[in-house]
């Protein structure tokens, strides 16, 4: 029998349960954001990667077009039930994100789920909430020194807990053996590391 390339129903439904985790994740993660606040020198930016996660965890277990949009999507929604406050905001924070992730993941046509890999995808949703950042008015205030540390730290965090994070996450799955039952039955989970 072929295999399929698109998305199947299992998939969808994986992912949409992988984003109501983290989405639950989320709205817990930001007492963290907001308790590392007061400490100055945006060190808050530090714990940021975590909101983008889900698309890069989505992707290391589907590995098909698609799944890191709906996941970073469908967990920014979630994100928004969690906390009873519709924010349309959130939403559209999380489909950008998930759109930058599935650049990175299309570049590598959707094959590889080498440590590299998870860590670009997380350093390109960091970038990716710059423009909306900038739009809402959060950056335009900052020096430029405080905004090259604010960037820096949040790109660091997209990479270490987006990017590494994920991957370990993953790894841990994979050693399981859980991954065997899910995901894309011919995308062979004993691929690169």
């Amino acid at each position: 029998m072929a295999a399929r390339k698109g998305l199947t129903l299992t998939d969808v439904l994986i992912t949409v349960v992988i984003a109501l985790v983290f989405s639950i994740i989320y709205s817990i993660w930001g007492g963290v954001y907001t308790a590392l606040q007061p400490f100055g020198l945006h060190l808050n930016e530090l714990v940021y990667g975590m909101w983008f996660i889900a698309a890069v965890v989505a992707y290391l277990i589907i590995r098909k077009p698609g799944v890191a949009i709906i996941a970073e999507f469908a967990a920014a929604s979630g994100e928004t039930i969690v906390l009873l406050q519709f924010d349309v905001m959130l939403m559209l924070y999380g489909l950008i994100q998930g759109l930058a992730c599935e650049i990175v993941f299309a570049i590598v046509r959707y094959k590889s789920t080498a440590l590299m890999v998870a860590v670009l995808a997380g350093v390109a949703a960091a970038l990716s909430t710059l423009p909306l950042d900038w739009y809402y008015g959060y950056l335009g205030h900052l020096e430029t020194w405080n905004l090259v540390l604010m960037v820096g730290f949040r790109v660091l965090s997209g990479a270490l807990i987006a990017g590494w994070l994920a991957h370990l996450l993953y790894r841990g799955l994979k050693e399981t053996g859980v991954l065997k039952l899910v995901g894309s039955r011919e995308a062979n989970h004993s691929g690169e590391l």
